[in-house]
């Protein structure tokens, strides 16, 4: 095995070896966090008042009651309620608009679930590369909607099958260490025996041969292997933001606090396209294909060890802010306020809630219209792009420089998105994903139906164009959709957030996406190219994006009487 190898698997023996620490210190954080103001084992017999003390940068409280006032850094908690002390200068102003985190435990929470985010997306943009690398060059643009359809869709299924299944018989953590870890594992077997093994493994080139638009699918027989790597970064790209990071930051947010968090968490994990896809130019430029796989496979095991032990330390954080909570007979608010265990509902049950609630539905509806319209742009830019650049490492280093350019657009989309969400509210954040697609659409279409691509002049215009275009769709995706998205499902009940979200974010998805590559197959069986069936895909984009804003204004008025109702319950309990 080359030498290269030794980063991947030093880092993937040692998750192995963490993994199982990890697990048992995550869920005596849980258990503390469960159970108010026990004692907590491990932690020394500590009680909830002891915390108080030991929390940095100091607690101090004056009276017993109800109405008393607990300082906590920057803030202030009366009764209740925890208030930001308001700032007296321009310079605190400018702060509490850009960057409105108050109070030392505050900022460790933000900072920790930001960085299970930013490690979450670093892997999944690394991975999102080389699958694009090896399939768009290998098997063309158009096997992307094969894959989709007839890979994808059934891996996500089951997937989320087995997550649902599983969800009613672990532990969080065990959720998600075991949720997590098939990933990684398989990324290790890729790296180290599949990929250097691939010209035994894959017949020999012209032994499949399908007829028109089938020929893709030949190709992709032909790199089944690549295929393979292909789907298992598709599911993970479904299950690791959609599931794990939102699933565990709606657990330890609250709803005061998501307004304040979520439009930021974006800003760190902004930085992780930039981080990745400069690393992904430079092993380009320095190495083979093979050997940046290497490398990249080991910085893949890295991210798996601190996505792991970051969890584990948010659990700590918010076991303190509970017991800190406890001592003073207040409640956090933190996702779904602790209620007795009921009986979980099965996954046929959990699709049928799904079916009886408008406000799912038009949550689906965002989603699976989202998946759509990328899809729909996404395989047009790729196509182009494979006619300009043939060759894997020319590929990646495109895709490198490009996943940056799009990091760097996201850190700078976010400032004006948080505030965005904070001043006009929810429905303003959540329509401008689609009006920016329908903007930056125009262009991009109107060259591909109209457009010379086979100069080279022309061609690169045509590049430039889509790389523009999906530039600033994923800018808004990544800075407006994805935060809104998620605050949507805070205001719901236990059932809805875990059984509902697994199935609009794990299924929802890869429906849309799915659907799209459906559309696009038939378009190629008659038009032998997706770029031949250019003019029919701009027609049906539009109508999606035109669905997705009709259901952003209906679910704005279910978000906002949700919410009042969340709130007014937890007013009345406490």
């Amino acid at each position: 095995m080359h030498s290269s190898a030794r980063p991947s698997r030093l880092c993937f023996l040692g998750i192995w070896l963490v993994l199982c620490a990890l697990v048992s210190r995550a869920e005596l954080a849980e258990s503390f966090t469960s159970h108010g103001n026990k004692p907590f084992g491990r932690l020394g017999q500590i009680t909830p008042k002891t915390f108080l003390v030991q929390l940095k940068g100091g607690v101090t409280s004056r009276g017993n009651n109800s109405n008393s006032e607990i300082r906590l850094g920057s803030k202030v908690q009366q009764g209740d309620e925890t208030l930001p002390v308001k700032p007296k200068t321009k310079g605190s102003r400018l702060r509490d608009a850009l960057f409105p985190i108050y109070g030392s435990h505050e900022l460790k929470k933000f900072f920790t679930i930001s960085m299970i985010n930013f490690f979450i997306v670093f892997v999944l943009v690394i991975t999102r590369d080389a699958k694009d690398t090896l399939v768009v060059t290998s098997c063309g643009a158009e096997a992307i909607s094969f894959l989709k359809l007839y890979g994808v869709l059934p891996a996500a299924t089951l997937f989320m099958l087995g997550y649902s299944k599983a969800s009613t018989v672990l532990s969080k953590p065990r959720l998600f260490y075991g949720t997590a870890a098939p990933f990684f594992l398989f990324y290790l077997l890729f790296d180290l025996a599949i990929y250097p093994l691939r010209g035994k493994l894959h017949p020999a080139p012209g032994t499949l041969r399908l007829p028109g638009g089938l020929a893709y699918l030949s190709k992709i027989l032909e790199n089944w292997t690549f295929a393979l790597y292909y789907v298992v970064s598709e599911v993970y790209s479904a299950m690791s933001i959609g599931v794990l990071f939102w699933q565990h930051a709606n657990d330890i947010v609250s709803v005061k606090q998501a307004k304040r968090f979520y439009p930021l968490f974006g800003q760190i994990s902004s930085l992780a396209p930039i981080l990745a896809g400069q690393c992904g130019v430079w092993l380009a430029s320095k190495a083979t294909f093979e050997q940046s796989l290497h490398y990249l496979t080991g910085l893949i095991g890295a991210s798996g060890l601190a996505v792991g032990a970051l969890y584990a330390y948010s659990l700590r954080l918010v076991a303190r802010e509970r017991a800190a909570a406890a001592a003073e007979g207040r409640e956090l608010g933190l996702g779904v306020p602790p209620k007795k265990k009921k009986e979980k509902l099965g996954l046929l049950e959990s699709l049928r809630v799904l079916s009886r609630s408008e406000y799912l539905g038009c949550l689906a509806t965002l989603v699976v219209a989202y998946g759509l319209a990328i899809n729909f742009s996404d395989i047009l830019f790729k196509s182009v792009l494979k006619l300009k650049y043939p060759e894997k490492l020319d590929y990646q280093r495109f895709m490198g420089n490009f996943t940056t350019m799009v990091g760097v657009a996201t850190f700078l989309v976010i400032f004006v998105g948080a505030n965005v969400v904070k001043h006009l509210g929810w429905s303003a954040g959540a329509l401008i994903t689609p009006l920016t697609m329908a903007a930056v659409g125009l262009p991009f279409f109107g060259t591909i139906c109209l457009g010379d691509r086979g100069s080279p002049a022309g061609l690169n215009f045509a590049v430039a164009l889509g790389a523009a275009q999906t530039l600033l769709s994923k800018a808004a995706k990544f800075s407006f959709f994805d935060p809104t998205t998620q605050m949507a499902y805070i205001p719901l009940g236990e059932e809805e957030k875990v059984k509902g979200k697994a199935a609009i974010d794990g299924l929802g998805s890869r429906l849309g996406k799915s659907g799209g590559a459906l559309a696009q197959q038939a378009l190629v069986l008659v038009a032998g190219s997706v770029l031949g069936a250019a003019p029919a895909i701009a027609v049906i984009y539009y109508g999606v994006l035109l669905a997705w804003m009709g259901a952003v204004a209906r679910l704005s008025k279910l978000f906002a009487a949700a919410t009042a109702k969340r709130e007014g319950e937890e007013a009345g309990g406490g």
